[in-house]
C-alpha cells in the first residue's frame, strides 16, 4: 500500500487499445479468450489490477458489445441490457445477484454472448442464490496470474507512457525489483511519482524513486 499521498491535479486517460495490452505467459489464455469466437457466456478473473477490464473493452470491441460495471446491473435494467452482446466488469460485486441471474439466463435464451470478470473464479463468488451459483459453475472461465518479472517492468512501462513521462530502463529495474508484486502496486506508484515529478518541477529518476520508496517504508 502506498502511503504517500500526492495528488496529481491532472488526469490523463488510459490507452485501452489492443496494442497497448501486454502479453505475457500468465495472461495468453485469457487474451486468447477475449480476442476469440464469441462464446455464449465466459469469465475472465484475476487479482485487481491485473487487466481485466482491459482484456473485456477488446473483448466488447471485438464483438460489438457494451461494457457496464456492476452498478449498472438491476433486476429493471436486465430486459435492456439484454439486447446485444454484453459485458458486466466485476459481476462479482453486484448488490442485485438476482438481476445477474435473470441477465444469464435472458442472455443465453437470446443467444447473445456474455463476458463477467472478478477478482475470483465464478465458482467462488460469494453469492447465495443457489440457481446463480450453479450458472457461474458451469461457465467456462480463465485465470490472469499475478505479473512476474517481465509483466510487471512491462507494466510500469506502459503506466509511464499513458502518463507521457519517459523514464529509464534503471528505474523500470529498480522499481520491479522493490515494489508489491501487482499491478495496482504499479499504478500506485507511478502515480505517485508522476505527481512528485510534477510537484517538484523534476523528471522521474531513480533518485527520486529511492527517496519515495525510504519515506513509504518509513511510515509503515
Amino acid at each position: 500500500m502506498v502511503r504517500n499521498q500526492l495528488s496529481l491535479g491532472l488526469a490523463l486517460p488510459t490507452s485501452w487499445a489492443r496494442e497497448d495490452f501486454l502479453e505475457v505467459p500468465g495472461n495468453a489464455a485469457a487474451l486468447a479468450a477475449a480476442e476469440g469466437e464469441a462464446q455464449p457466456a465466459l469469465a475472465l478473473y484475476g487479482p485487481p489490477g491485473s487487466g481485466k477490464t482491459h482484456l473485456a473493452r477488446i473483448w466488447t470491441a471485438n464483438h460489438a458489445a457494451r461494457l457496464i460495471g456492476p452498478a449498472d446491473l438491476s433486476s429493471a435494467a436486465v430486459d435492456q441490457l439484454a439486447q446485444q452482446p454484453l459485458a458486466v466488469d466485476d459481476a462479482d460485486r453486484t448488490a442485485d445477484p438476482v438481476a445477474l441471474f435473470h441477465l444469464v439466463n435472458l442472455m443465453r435464451e437470446r443467444r447473445h454472448a456474455l463476458l463477467l470478470t472478478g477478482s475470483a473464479a465464478p465458482a467462488h463468488w460469494s453469492y447465495t442464490l443457489p440457481d446463480l451459483m450453479s450458472r457461474l459453475k458451469a461457465m467456462p472461465a480463465e485465470r490472469i496470474a499475478e505479473p512476474d518479472d517481465t509483466l510487471l517492468s512491462a507494466v510500469l512501462v506502459k503506466l509511464f507512457a499513458d502518463r507521457q513521462l519517459q523514464v529509464s530502463e534503471d528505474v523500470v529495474k529498480y522499481l520491479a525489483a522493490r515494489i508489491e508484486r501487482s499491478c495496482r502496486a504499479a499504478r500506485e506508484w507511478v502515480a505517485v511519482l508522476d505527481a512528485a515529478a510534477l510537484a517538484e518541477n523534476r523528471a522521474v529518476t531513480v533518485a527520486l524513486a529511492r527517496r519515495l520508496l525510504e519515506e513509504n517504508q518509513a511510515s509503515d
